[in-house]
């Protein structure tokens, strides 16, 4: 006999009321494809996203059938293969059950604290994983291994499941699960009937994350002395520069990302899922943990000690160690550290600002001149997602060798770099922010005589200036906290924060190299508040 919550698990095909996003959208412009001056600007920003990538491709070719198997079918790549492979997906399943148990507690029982552990849970994203990795290596070198590694991954990467398997919770319509409960199921069945189903984009979506996140990842790896593609590409430029090797095995790195990213979208389905109207939102009904809910807190303290007290405190211990303390004695100049700091900072305001510049046209063309080539502009700024730093990187460092070599190790070169890695992040919450603007507004400003380019800086920039704040801070947040280019492409002498960490922490100069991760941490953590901040005003706003 078929059980009577799977009845109310199927029911939402039936009796959902229809989401937000399945109404049609009403047209915002006759006009196909958009002004030739938008979607020329618009294209500014796919096409620095296509060069590296495309020269990545055409260097590999380039390199000889055989010596391309000989580079390939060796038992070291099939190490980084197997090594690679393990640590993804360990990585992406005890993250996918770790942050789905933390938001279903969060969002759904009587948990002591709700709040705070809310903040706990979503704040390891603001502490590099090479950070961690540093935290983590100084309590004892016995973790530089896969245990280690995973240790690492997890505390780092666990956020990117949580925040949106949280916010699909808080979206869900309480409609199913209340008449699940009233058919007599359980709250195991109705979570594992009627919740998990409804969870499926935002949990495969933050398993793609963390897949792609591990597969991009080096600066821990090397820290973790664990061996995966991204670290011996490094290690292939390192001994043969502008060689077809590190190349040829980007691309591997490459196609796994892209498996990832087909993978993740043929499990996810296309099924649609329901969704409450802003305007007829209900609570959620809570579970009573009752004598487990002090377990429940335990059980939060615990992870929000492995997750941010290990590295915080880490960090804290090697700050009161004098530099002979260190297993490799280093004394901390405070004019090297004012100037890694001002470094870091300034490549970041340069970047967020040059990111967030590219991400507008594109974002506008896309809400307000939607068709093929809005998609496809959007579909290969997409693409930098998924492919890693370090590939984009070298690509970039082989294309101004032999074409731009003045460019060479330079700041513009190296802030282009951080634009084409995270322009995805400001498409996204720039192309939110416009899309929350009603489009009657504009046509009221262009019907009392504005030109479009007055409307948009008077009428439309104003609206979205949270937005365009929250996506400067997100490239600000990632610029400053990323390893894998900056050490590639930074000009000669010059150190930033995250630099400097590796630096030290390579050598085992640990407390030489807890200045600088403090200051990294605590600029990272200053402008996920400042994110917070912007994102809720947006939300107001819209």
């Amino acid at each position: 006999m078929k059980p009577a919550c799977s009845d109310a698990a199927s029911a939402r095909d039936d009796h959902t009321p229809p989401s937000v996003t399945d109404r049609p959208a009403p047209p915002v412009s006759r006009r196909r494809g958009g002004p030739r001056a938008l979607v020329a600007a618009a294209f500014v920003g796919p096409l620095a996203v296509l060069l590296p990538i495309a020269f990545t491709i055409y260097r590999a070719f380039g390199v000889g059938a055989s010596d391309a198997a000989d580079l390939l079918f060796r038992p070291l790549v099939g190490e980084l293969l197997a090594n690679t492979l393990e640590i993804t997906v360990a990585a992406m399943l005890v993250c996918a059950v770790l942050g789905t148990a933390a938001a279903w507690f969060v969002e759904r029982t009587t948990l002591p604290g709700r709040p705070l552990w809310a903040a706990l849970a979503a704040a390891p994203l603001a502490v590099p994983p090479f950070i961690t990795s540093y935290a983590w290596v100084s309590i004892s070198l016995d973790l530089q291994d896969f245990a280690g590694a995973l240790l690492v991954l997890v505390s780092a990467y666990f956020p990117l499941v949580y925040l949106p398997v949280a916010a699909a919770l808080r979206e869900l319509d309480p409609a199913l699960e209340e008449s699940a409960r009233t058919l007599g199921c359980s709250p195991r069945g109705i979570f594992l009937r009627v919740v998990l189903p409804q969870l499926r984009p935002a949990l495969f979506g933050g398993m793609l994350l963390v897949a792609l996140g591990v597969l991009s990842e080096f600066g821990a790896f090397q820290l973790l002395r664990f061996r995966t593609f991204t670290t011996e590409i490094y290690a292939e430029y390192r001994t043969s520069f502008d060689g077809g090797g590190a190349s040829l095995l980007g691309c591997v790195l490459i196609a796994l990302c892209l498996v990832c990213v087909v993978f993740e979208a043929r499990v996810r389905g296309h099924a649609r899922y329901g969704a409450t109207h802003r305007s007829a939102r209900r609570a959620a009904m809570r579970y009573e943990l009752g004598p487990w809910r002090w377990a429940a807190a335990a059980g939060f303290a615990a992870l929000a000690v492995a997750t941010l007290g290990v590295p915080l405190g880490m960090i804290g211990y090697w700050l009161t160690q004098q530099g002979a303390a260190a297993v490799t004695p280093a004394d901390v100049s405070p004019e090297l550290l004012w100037q890694a700091s001002l470094a870091s900072a300034s490549y970041g305001l340069s970047a967020a600002a040059l990111t967030t510049l590219l991400a507008l046209p594109l974002a506008f063309l896309l809400t307000r001149f939607p068709g093929r080539i809005a998609t496809a502009f959007e579909r290969i700024v997409m693409t930098a997602q998924g492919v890693p730093s370090i590939v984009i990187a070298l690509a970039v460092v082989s294309l101004t060798v032999r074409f731009v070599e003045p460019l060479y190790q330079s700041s513009p070169m190296l802030i282009g770099v951080y634009a084409i890695l995270f322009l995805p992040l400001a498409v996204v919450s720039v192309r939110a922010a416009f899309a929350h603007v009603q489009v009657r507004l504009e046509e009221t400003a262009r019907s009392l005589g504005l030109g479009w380019r007055a409307t948009l800086v008077r009428v439309v920039l104003p609206l979205v200036a949270p937005g365009l704040g929250a996506a400067a801070t997100m490239v600000f947040i990632s610029v400053v906290t990323e390893l894998n280019a900056t050490l590639l492409l930074s000009p000669t002498g010059t150190h930033t924060l995250a630099t400097q960490v590796w630096s030290d922490t390579s050598t085992l100069a640990f407390a030489a190299a807890a200045p600088y991760a403090a200051l990294l941490v605590a600029l990272s953590l200053g402008a996920s508040a400042l994110l917070f901040l912007l994102l809720g005003r947006a939300s107001v706003r819209a």
